[in-house]
C-alpha cells in the first residue's frame, strides 16, 4: 500500500545544462583535472613525521573548504528555490509588447524562490514573517526578475527607511536576541514612531505570516510597475500570484512548535512535493490602469503601503507557473541566484513609487558583496538564455574570455561592434513619462492616510481570523519589554479599530486607548480573507494511526479514496517494519510516534488495531489527537477505534467523523480534509 508516487521532470533551462556536471562515477581529480591517489591521508615525512607543504592536494582540498562560504543575504537569507516554466493563457500584445507575454501556449523557463525575510540562514521556517516571492523569468529578450511578497504592501514607503526597518526587526544588537521574530522591543518601538507601517503590520499579524506551505500562500509584486505596448501607450500594472491550492496558514501555536520538530517544515514540504510528481502551480495575474486613471482612488496608486483592492481593480489571470524540478545544488543555484526589480524587457517598465526606485539601486548593490563582484551574472543560474554582448571586461569572477582588441563605444576598429539596437529592433526604451518639480525631500500629501486600508483589511476578516491578530498583538506585544512602548502601540492601533486595542490592551496589561480617532472605513475586501479561497484535499498529509490486526476492509478504501483525492498518506505506529492486518493483509510503517508529530499533518485518520504495548500505544495517539484537534483539524475514527478516541480530550464535533468508513467517493471525508481547520470547533 505504498502510495508515493514519483514524476521526474524533464523540464530543464538550457542555460543550466552547460554547468550540470554528474561526478559520483567519475575518478576523483584535483580542480586542475589530475587523477589523484590519496584522499584520506596528507602527505607526511614518514608515518609519524610532520606534514609537507608539497602536498598540493591538500592545500588546495584545504583552501576551497575554508573559501566555501558567502555572505548571506542581508535579507531573505533562509530560502529555498524551484526551476519550472510559466505557460502564458491569453496575450497581453494590447497592453505589453514583451515578448514572452504575445503567444497563448508559450513557454518560458523560470526559477523560483521562497524565504522568510528577518531570519538568518539557519533559522527555522515557521516563524511569523514575511515571506519572499522571487521569480527569474529565462526569456529570449534577457531575465526578467519578480521580485516581491506574500504580502501586497510593505512597512514603509521611501526606500531610504529600509535600513532602519531592518534593523529594528534584526536582533537586538547589545545581545543578538531574538532571531528571526519580530516579538521585541526595538520592532515595535519603529512601529509606534512610524505609523505608515499601521497596514502592513496587520498582515503581519494576521494568518498570512504563518503559511502552512510556500505552495499555498500568494505572492504579490508590492511595487506598481508599467506595461507598454508598441504603440508606445502605457498601464499601471500590480502583480499577483494566486496558488491553485488555494491560501491556508498554520495554528500559531502549532507554527511554534514546528519550528522545533522540523525547523526545515517548509523547504521539504516543497522538496518532497517536486520529487513526487505534486507539482506547484500558481497562476499570474495582473491589475491594470488606464494612466488616465491614476488620481481616481481615495488613495495614491504609487503607495506601497495601498493595495488596490481586487473589486474595484479586478485581478485578470494571464497565466500559469509550475514548479516541476528541485535544484540539483542548493549554494550553486538557491543561494548564488541574484534577483533584481530592474531586471526587465522591453514592454516593462517602472513608476515613481519611491520604494521602488529605491530596490532598482540596492539589489545590484547587495549582488557585489555576496557574490564577489560585478561578473555575477554569469554564475550559471544567473546566466541569460539570450546572448549578451557588451564592451564590460575583467573584475572577480570572469568567466568569459573576450576576444580582440576593442573594448570601448564608439569605435572604428571593430566597425563600432556591438553597437546598440533600435527600439523597434527590440532596444530597450524607458518610458518618456512627462516630470515636473522641484527638487525636496518630503512626502507627498497622497501618501499621508495610514489607518484606511489598516482598517479595510481588519474588516474584511473572518471572525476567527479577527481572533488570531488579536492573538498575535496580545503575543507579540506581550513580548515587549518597555511599556511606553506597549502603550504606544496599542493607541496606534485604536485608530485601525478600538474594540480590538481594547483587547489587546488588557492582554499586555497597558491602558485601554482614549480618544482614539478611528477610521470610518466601513467596506469590505473579501479578496482578503483567506477564509474566501479556494478549499481543495490536494496533497494535504494524512497522518493513519495504525497498529496489527488493524481492519483492512475499513483501512484499504480510506487510503483509495484518499489517494484518488490528490492526499498524502503516511503510516505511523509504534515501530518501523511491516503491520498485518486481521485478513493477513499488510501496510509498511512510513513513521513512527517518536520520528513525527501531529504539528507535521493536516489530518488524522486513527486506524486502530492492537500494539505489542497496548498503552503506550493508546498514549501516543491520544496525543496527536488532542494536538490536531486543538489546532481545529479534520479527524477521522476508525468504528474499531472509538475506545482509543474516547480515552482522548477531544470531543464530537465539526471536523470529527466518528465511524469512518468510505464508499464510491468518500465525499464526506474528502470535503472535510479540504475544508483544512473548523474554527467553530469547542477547544478545551
Amino acid at each position: 500500500m505504498n502510495n508515493n508516487r514519483k514524476i521526474n521532470s524533464n523540464s530543464k533551462n538550457k542555460q543550466l545544462e552547460t554547468f550540470r556536471i554528474h561526478d559520483q562515477k567519475k575518478p576523483m581529480t584535483t580542480n586542475q583535472g589530475l587523477k589523484i591517489t590519496e584522499d584520506e591521508h596528507s602527505l607526511k615525512a614518514g608515518t609519524r613525521g610532520p606534514t609537507l607543504m608539497e602536498d598540493f592536494h591538500f592545500r588546495e582540498k584545504i583552501t576551497h573548504f575554508d573559501h566555501e562560504r558567502i555572505p548571506e543575504r542581508a535579507v531573505h537569507a533562509r530560502g529555498y528555490a524551484a526551476h519550472g516554466e510559466f505557460e502564458l493563457y491569453e496575450s497581453m500584445k494590447k497592453y505589453t509588447k514583451a515578448g514572452f507575454l504575445q503567444e497563448p501556449g508559450s513557454k518560458t523557463p523560470v526559477f523560483t524562490r521562497f524565504s522568510t525575510v528577518a531570519g538568518s540562514k539557519g533559522s527555522a521556517e515557521t516563524v511569523r514573517d514575511v515571506r519572499g516571492f522571487a521569480v527569474k523569468f529565462y526569456t529570449e529578450e534577457g531575465n526578467y526578475d519578480l521580485v516581491g511578497n506574500n504580502m501586497p504592501v510593505f512597512f514603509i514607503q521611501d526606500a531610504i527607511k529600509f535600513p532602519d526597518l531592518i534593523h529594528a526587526v534584526k536582533p537586538e544588537p547589545h545581545n543578538e536576541m531574538p532571531q528571526a521574530a519580530s516579538a521585541h522591543d526595538t520592532f515595535w518601538d519603529f512601529v509606534a514612531n512610524n505609523q505608515e507601517s499601521a497596514h502592513m503590520v496587520m498582515w503581519h499579524m494576521s494568518d498570512r505570516a504563518i503559511p502552512r506551505s510556500f505552495r499555498m500562500m500568494e505572492g504579490f509584486g508590492v511595487n506598481t510597475f508599467r506595461f507598454i505596448n508598441e504603440q508606445g501607450k502605457a498601464h499601471f500594472v500590480k502583480f499577483h500570484w494566486k496558488p491553485k491550492l488555494g491560501v491556508h496558514s498554520l495554528v500559531w501555536d502549532e507554527a511554534q512548535k514546528i519550528s522545533g520538530k522540523d525547523p526545515d517544515f517548509h523547504r521539504r514540504d516543497l522538496w518532497e512535493s517536486i520529487e513526487n510528481g505534486n507539482f506547484v502551480e500558481f497562476e499570474l495575474g495582473v491589475q491594470l490602469l488606464e494612466e488616465k486613471d491614476e488620481f481616481k482612488f481615495d488613495f495614491d496608486i504609487l503607495d506601497p503601503t495601498k493595495i488596490w483592492p481586487e473589486e474595484e481593480v479586478p485581478v485578470k489571470i494571464i497565466g500559469k507557473m509550475t514548479l516541476n524540478r528541485n535544484v540539483d545544488n542548493v549554494f550553486a543555484e538557491t543561494e548564488q541566484v541574484a534577483f533584481h526589480p530592474g531586471s526587465v524587457v522591453p514592454g516593462i517598465d517602472f513608476t515613481n513609487d519611491p520604494l521602488l526606485q529605491g530596490r532598482l539601486f540596492s539589489y545590484t548593490d547587495t549582488q557585489l558583496i555576496r557574490l564577489g563582484g560585478p561578473n555575477f551574472h554569469e554564475l550559471p543560474i544567473n546566466r541569460p538564455v539570450c546572448p549578451f554582448h557588451n564592451n564590460q571586461r575583467d573584475g572577480y569572477g570572469r568567466q568569459t574570455i573576450n576576444v580582440g582588441q576593442v573594448s570601448y563605444h564608439k569605435n572604428s576598429l571593430a566597425d563600432n561592434k556591438p553597437n546598440t539596437s533600435s527600439e523597434e529592433d527590440g532596444g530597450y526604451a524607458h518610458y518618456q513619462e512627462n516630470v515636473d518639480g522641484r527638487k525636496i525631500q518630503a512626502r507627498s500629501d497622497s501618501f499621508k492616510d495610514h489607518f484606511s486600508q489598516a482598517r479595510l483589511f481588519w474588516k474584511s476578516m473572518s471572525l476567527a481570523e479577527k481572533q488570531h491578530i488579536i492573538e498575535a498583538f496580545s503575543f507579540e506585544v506581550g513580548k515587549v519589554k518597555n511599556m511606553n512602548v506597549r502603550q504606544q502601540v496599542v493607541d496606534m492601533f485604536a485608530n485601525v479599530d478600538v474594540d480590538m486595542m481594547t483587547k489587546v490592551a488588557q492582554a499586555v496589561g497597558v491602558n485601554a486607548p482614549l480618544n482614539a480617532e478611528q477610521s470610518d472605513v466601513r467596506k469590505a475586501s473579501p479578496a482578503l480573507s483567506q477564509e474566501n479561497k479556494a478549499k481543495l484535499p490536494d496533497t494535504r498529509k494524512v497522518a493513519v494511526l495504525i497498529a496489527d490486526q488493524f481492519d483492512e476492509t475499513i483501512l484499504e478504501p480510506i487510503i483509495k479514496t484518499s489517494l484518488d483525492a490528490g492526499m498524502s498518506i503516511h503510516i505511523i505506529s509504534e515501530k518501523f517494519g511491516t503491520l498485518t492486518g486481521k485478513g493477513g493483509s499488510t501496510v509498511v510503517v512510513d513513521e513512527t510516534f517518536l520520528t513525527v508529530h501531529s504539528v507535521l499533518y493536516d489530518a488524522l485518520y486513527v486506524a486502530g488495531g492492537q500494539a505489542q504495548q497496548q498503552n503506550k500505544f493508546e498514549k501516543d495517539v491520544a496525543d496527536f489527537v488532542n494536538e490536531a484537534y486543538m489546532h481545529y483539524k479534520p479527524i477521522g475514527i476508525a468504528p474499531n477505534a472509538k475506545a482509543l478516541f474516547e480515552k482522548t480530550q477531544a470531543k464530537p464535533g465539526p471536523g470529527i467523523l466518528l465511524d469512518l468508513t468510505v464508499s464510491g467517493d468518500g465525499k464526506q471525508w474528502v470535503n472535510t480534509v479540504a475544508e483544512h481547520r473548523f474554527w467553530n470547533r469547542e477547544i478545551y
